[in-house]
């Protein structure tokens, strides 16, 4: 992998980290049920997406 792509990655995590916070925060103001259990539904594929990633970048650690 090169730099530029292992930079990459990195930003990717970084970018699911702030998606991750902002969706927490925004859950936390939400009133409506259905609006909150849609945000955490989004909230569940973002970690899940940060969680691929930080493998990825794990793997290429080795």
């Amino acid at each position: 992998m090169t730099q530029k792509e292992l930079l990459y990655l990195e930003d990717a995590v970084e970018h699911e980290k702030n998606l991750i916070k902002i969706a927490n925060e925004t859950v936390n103001l939400l009133m409506d049920d259905e609006l909150k259990n849609f945000i955490n539904w989004q909230l569940e594929i973002h970690q899940q997406v940060k969680m691929e990633l930080m493998n990825l970048l794990r793997g290429m650690a080795k």
